[in-house]
C-alpha cells in the first residue's frame, strides 16, 4: 500500500467527529438506510451556501442526490440521503462541501470535493498558536496569506491543494498527499519557520511526488 492509499484510507474510515471507525462500525454504517449529517457554518456564509435563488444548495443536492436544509438564523445545515442517493459517501461529501463553503471557499472550489479521492482538512489555528498574545492570530494569518496573497498561492501551486484562510481556521482541499503537504507547510509557518525554508520544503516534496507519480491534475 503506497502513501496515497494509506492516507485515503485514513480519511475514509473516520466519523464526523474525526474519530477512527472500527471495522464493525463501518459495516453498521454501510448497512443503514437513511443517512444524516449535521454541520454549523458561520451565519455570514449561509448566503453563499444557499446561492442566488437557492442555486448553490440545489446544485449540491442535484450532484449528491441528497436533501439539504439550512437554518439561516443559526447557520445549522442538515444533510440527509434520499431514495435517489446512490453514492454511500454522498451525505459526507455534501457535508464537506457545506463545511468548505463555510470556511471561505467559493462553491466552485468546494465542488472539487465531489471528485474521487479528494478530502477536506480544517486546521484551527488557535490549536497551534502558542501563548496569549492577542496579535498572534492576525500575524499568523498574515504569514500564511503573504503579501497580496502570494504565500497562499505558492502553497497551492506547489502542493496542488486549494487553501482558504478564514477567521481562526485554514481549510485545505486536495487528495490526501496534497493536503498533507499543504498542512505541513502551513504548520511550519504558524510555528515561525522562515518563508524560504517552507518554500524549499514545498519544492522538495513536489519533486518527490513527481518522482513517485502521485501528482494529480487539479480540477
Amino acid at each position: 500500500m503506497d502513501e496515497f492509499e494509506r492516507l485515503l484510507k485514513k480519511y475514509e474510515n473516520v466519523d464526523k467527529e474525526g474519530r477512527v471507525r472500527r471495522r464493525g462500525e463501518i459495516e453498521e454504517f454501510e448497512a443503514l438506510g437513511e443517512q444524516e449529517e449535521f454541520v454549523r457554518i458561520p451565519r455570514e456564509r449561509v448566503g453563499v451556501l444557499i446561492g442566488r435563488k437557492g442555486a448553490v444548495k440545489k446544485e449540491i443536492e442535484r450532484r449528491t442526490k441528497t436533501r439539504i436544509e439550512v437554518d439561516s438564523e443559526t447557520g445549522e445545515v442538515f444533510i440527509t440521503s434520499t431514495e435517489e442517493t446512490e453514492d454511500p459517501l454522498a451525505v459526507w461529501k455534501a457535508r464537506d462541501i457545506a463545511t468548505a463553503i463555510g470556511r471561505g471557499f467559493s462553491p466552485e472550489r468546494a465542488f472539487r470535493l465531489l471528485n474521487e479521492g479528494e478530502v477536506l482538512e480544517v486546521i484551527n489555528l488557535t490549536d497551534i498558536i502558542i501563548g496569549n498574545d492577542k496579535n498572534a492570530l492576525p500575524r499568523v494569518r498574515g504569514r500564511i496569506i503573504g503579501r497580496k496573497g502570494r504565500t497562499r498561492e505558492i502553497i497551492e501551486e506547489m502542493s496542488g491543494a486549494d487553501v482558504s484562510v478564514y477567521g481562526k481556521t485554514v481549510a485545505i482541499i486536495g487528495n490526501p498527499l496534497q493536503v498533507e503537504i499543504a498542512k505541513t507547510a502551513i504548520e511550519k509557518l504558524v510555528r515561525g519557520s522562515p518563508h524560504g525554508t517552507v518554500y524549499r520544503y514545498l519544492e522538495r516534496r513536489k519533486k518527490d511526488l513527481e518522482l513517485e507519480g502521485d501528482v494529480y491534475e487539479r480540477v
